[in-house]
């Protein structure tokens, strides 16, 4: 692949031949390799290379016109440009994209760099023996049907015809373990865990055994659980994954459509319990994917969402911003249509609160770890749930798994439920979260 700057020279004198004066480029490539084992076997070996550009153009009507390609050599990059500004002419008339007017700002100073990729016969290796600790560590473990082990690195860039010129490149490993056990007369049950770091030799193997290990051991001491209402405590996964299920709330272009629980006029209002603050933070520490900069180039930074309770702002792409007088935060995709979503959610306590709940005390609470079912059990439209999970039930210390239940409610009343915000955060692949206790949730036993 050219180097960005030869992308630019390239496209520079192919537009200028053209007699295109404005437009832009934005590119990634991803070199990745996964491996699964199955008992002590390779299972599956993938390698990939997927590459993927997209060149926006406008014509002397300020129409836009959108072409993608693999190809960036000058010949492919001619052909890209040509193509756009051929479709521009059928561009939209509403809402045209713009260039962000941030693109030429400093983004911030993050260490981003490539690590040497591992082998595979090491990846293979690593996989096989975390599989084997697994399947000894308990007698009920009859097999870790789900599991995986992968390197990816990343190069992406950026340019427009107003000089913005951006690149980055990062690596990461990921790996995922889940048990499942078996037992006479009992029903199968299972658990897993998921680690990531920037590369294989950072990956917390050890730590990522141990957490499947132990979730596997405690569900199978299984009881079912009374349908009514329950103190519940959400796990920091489980509540990320409620976040990011009703991210309308906070999403500009959501907003927009008129596909959001929240309206331009929603800023400002009290949304959830003064004990939660919630921010986007793709620049954050623990962000092993972290990026500087979005699909048009404009700098990612922490925005704040929620701060203790108080929605205070959108997620915005240079559209969404200049139609809601606001500015852009770095949260834009381009494609035949620009969208907007998050990075990397940080959750912590809000207001401070004299209250404090610890779950080795706590009588009658449910305890959810995983959420499932997201894609069928959520209305983010209308703000209601109702998801299966996997959880357990806590009573003076006693943790018993529940079998099967499920757990119902709005999501709004969720974030206004809100009794205590732990101080102690765990980081997850999506972001930083403590356990979230609130009140009063509907829960149904099998």
């Amino acid at each position: 692949m050219p180097t960005v700057q030869e992308i630019a020279d390239y496209a520079e004198s192919t537009a200028s031949k053209l007699g295109i004066r404005k437009y832009d480029i934005y590119g990634s490539s991803v070199d990745e390799t996964s491996v699964q084992v199955d008992r002590g076997e390779p299972k599956q070996v993938k390698a990939s290379n997927r590459s993927s550009v997209i060149v926006r153009v406008w014509n002397n009507d300020h129409l836009i016109g959108v072409t993608t390609t693999t190809d960036v050599d000058p010949k492919g990059l001619e052909l890209a440009l040509k193509t756009a500004q051929e479709a521009s002419t059928f561009g939209a008339k509403e809402h045209i994209p713009d260039f962000s007017p941030e693109a030429t700002a400093p983004t911030a100073e993050v260490k981003l760099e490539k690590r040497s990729p591992a082998a595979v016969a090491d990846l293979i290796d690593q996989l096989i023996a975390a599989e084997k600790q697994l399947l000894e560590a308990h007698e009920a473990i009859a097999s870790v049907p789900y599991n995986g082990l992968s390197q990816r690195d990343v190069d992406r860039f950026y340019l427009n015809s107003e000089g913005a010129l951006r690149k980055e490149a990062r690596s990461y490993a990921s790996l995922y373990l889940y048990s499942k056990t078996e037992q006479p007369g009992r029903k199968p049950r299972s658990a897993g865990a998921v680690r990531v770091n920037h590369s294989l030799a950072e990956l917390d193997i050890k730590g990522c055994l141990t957490e499947a290990l132990e979730k596997t051991i405690s569900h199978l001491n299984y009881e079912k659980v009374r349908s009514g209402k329950y103190r519940v405590v959400f796990s920091a996964e489980a509540f990320l994954s409620l976040i990011g299920a009703f991210s309308n709330l906070y999403n500009a272009q959501s907003i927009l459509d008129k596909r959001s629980l929240s309206t331009p006029d929603s800023l400002g209002s009290q949304i959830a319990s003064p004990l939660l603050s919630l921010y986007d933070d793709a620049l954050h520490p623990e962000n092993v994917s972290a990026e500087t900069f979005d699909g048009e180039g404009t700098p990612t930074r922490r925005i704040s969402l929620i701060e203790q309770g108080v929605l205070t702002h959108f997620l915005h792409s240079a559209g969404t911003a200049k139609r809601l007088h606001a500015q852009p935060t770095g949260h834009a995709d381009i494609g035949a249509k620009v969208s907007v979503g998050p990075h990397f959610y940080h959750v912590l306590p809000g207001t401070t609160t004299d209250s404090a709940f610890q779950l080795e005390t706590a009588e009658n609470v449910i305890l959810i770890d995983d959420l499932q079912a997201l894609h069928a059990g959520v209305n983010a439209l209308q703000g209601s749930f109702s998801l299966p999970f996997d959880g357990w039930l806590i009573n003076r210390g006693e943790k018993v798994s529940i079998e099967s239940a499920t757990v119902a409610g709005d999501f709004r009343d969720v974030l206004k439920s809100i009794i205590y915000v732990e101080p102690e955060v765990e980081v997850t692949p999506g972001g930083v979260c403590p356990r979230i206790w609130v009140d009063q949730l509907s829960v149904t036993g099998e």
